[in-house]
């Protein structure tokens, strides 16, 4: 990436009709994902950084106006050589004055949507690549006066490195696309005006550091390997040995993904809520179909036992739409920072079949059928530097149908609808392990499992039975999502979809 520029220099501004081509929202989810890669960690980036910028237009002699930048964005501490680091969701807001923005726009404009695409700086041991993070921000009304700030969010794409040390994120040239706030984000029209703004003499950029070891975090050791796609491909934007999630999609193969995409709407009512202040901006977005293997044990705690869900030998995918809302509010606005992608999914798992000792010596056999409603996976952060905390949540309603029973190996008929009396809420918290979709991790939570009802025949009431053998609190659930297959994106993504280890097992490597 180029060197500040002496700021006597003109920075172009493109006005309608000679608008760069950005890519589309959907494109943009095709580089995101929702996990970071192995061995990651805390965050180590200071944000939100707060950065002074020139902006221009080639149409005018008059100097560069004045620009701040507050940019926010979670990194991982540590990452591996050949293994994907994963910046999580960013935040980008850009401040201009009212009057200088007004020479950009249509005269009477009341609100703008923008988007916002950075060439980042991604630098190890001398070598450099560039990373393009596109962002999109939603309406934002445009006062009489004072200072208007474009709060742009949205996931970026991941960088793989080929050999140890510590790597540098910066930022120096950015454009952003102003359109009419009637337009969708993604929309075709041209711009209003596509203005190109680099910082200020002094501003070194710098966005956050991490430090990537070889595997089992020791040091560089011998020649770097020439990274390499999931598939085993080389592919995407390289320099040496950084190579950045390529941006081209490759053409869709359908057969890699065989389930249907999730519908319905994200539900992120378990997610960490914004603190009170000013309002946050929603931008819904059409997601990315995705795809993954995800294994895990559920504890039957009166039965002090476990049941594998679903079926290692054949399971079932789990079915992503990745990216459908992003939530964001800037530092600077009263409640401070908060960043939020969702995404939706569904899992349709095949019956379970286990055997527990109920009430400690009777040997019983069941099947158990599991019907999940759309699954909502929430990932982001609250806060600020030195307080800034980070989520991610997956929320879905359950319920479980009992058939197939044996006791003793006798089989007991218990009718075709022996099942909990309600649907139950299952919140799966991802903690340091899950912070993007793409590349899964491990999730966890406790349910509470309720009384059972419709089992039995002829008059014959079970649902004591199965109530006081099964029904109540502190049950865990243990799932382990592998890195998500793009079907339109198969060479920069995980085809055909991993299968992850069942989580309590000793990894294999």
């Amino acid at each position: 990436m180029e060197g500040t520029p002496d700021m006597h220099t003109q920075i172009p501004v493109t006005r309608a009709g000679r608008s760069v081509k950005v890519a589309s929202v959907a494109g943009l989810a095709l580089l995101a994902g929702l996990l970071s890669g192995g061995g990651s960690a805390a965050d180590e980036s200071p944000g939100p950084v707060s950065l002074a910028a020139a902006c221009g237009t080639e149409d005018s002699e008059e100097a560069a106006v004045a620009a701040t930048v507050a940019l926010s964005v979670d990194v991982p501490e540590t990452g591996e050589v050949g293994r994907p680091v994963q910046p999580g969701p960013v935040s980008f807001a850009l401040t201009l004055s009212r009057a200088d923005l007004a020479g950009l726009l249509p005269e009477g404009a009341e609100a703008v949507v923008s988007r916002a695409a950075l060439k980042v700086k991604v630098a190890q041991n001398g070598d450099s690549a560039e990373a393009r993070w596109e962002l999109d921000a939603p309406s934002t009304p445009l006062p009489a006066d004072g200072d208007v700030t474009l709060v742009h969010a949205g996931e970026v794409p991941y960088v793989t490195f080929g050999s140890a040390g510590d790597v540098d994120f910066s930022v120096g040239e950015f454009t952003v696309e102003l359109r009419s706030a009637t337009a969708a984000p993604e929309a075709s029209a041209p711009a209003l005006a596509t203005v190109t703004c680099r910082l200020k003499e002094g501003e070194s950029g710098h966005v956050a550091t991490t430090l990537v070891t070889d595997a089992g975090g020791s040091e560089p050791s011998g020649s770097p390997e020439t990274p390499a796609t999931p598939d085993g491909g080389t592919a995407g934007v390289r320099d040496k040995d950084i190579t950045v999630e390529p941006s081209a999609a490759d053409e869709e193969d359908p057969d890699w993904c065989p389930v249907e995409p999730p519908v319905g709407e994200v539900d992120p009512s378990e997610a960490p809520q914004p603190p009170p202040g000013a309002p946050v901006r929603e931008t819904n977005l059409p997601g990315v179909f995705m795809c993954a293997n995800a294994l895990g044990l559920a504890n039957v705690r009166k039965l002090n036992g476990a049941m594998i869900i679903n079926d290692p030998d054949d399971p079932a995918l789990i079915s992503v739409m990745s990216t459908k809302r992003s939530t964001s509010r800037s530092a600077k606005e009263e409640g401070g920072a908060y960043v939020r992608i969702d995404s939706l999914a569904k899992l349709d798992l095949p019956d379970a079949e286990s055997t527990f000792l109920t009430f400690g010596f009777q040997p019983v056999t069941a099947k158990v059928s599991f019907e999940n409603g759309p699954m909502t996976i929430s990932i982001g952060n609250v806060g600020s530097v030195p307080n800034r905390t980070t989520f991610s949540k997956v929320y879905f309603q359950q319920s479980l149908r009992l058939h197939d029973v044996k006791i003793n190996g006798t089989p007991l008929d218990v009718g075709s609808d022996c099942r909990t009396s309600k649907p139950f809420k299952v919140v799966l918290d991802g903690g340091d392990s899950y912070t993007n979709v793409a590349l899964g991790g491990l999730l966890e939570g406790v349910v509470d499992i309720p009384p059972f009802t419709g089992c039995g025949t002829g008059g014959e009431d079970l649902n004591p039975l199965f109530t006081a053998s099964i029904s109540g609190p502190g049950n865990q659930v243990f799932m382990n999502q592998a890195s998500t297959c793009n079907p339109a994106n198969p060479t920069r993504s995980y085809c055909p979809p991993p299968l992850p280890e069942l989580p309590g097992t000793k990894p294999s490597t």
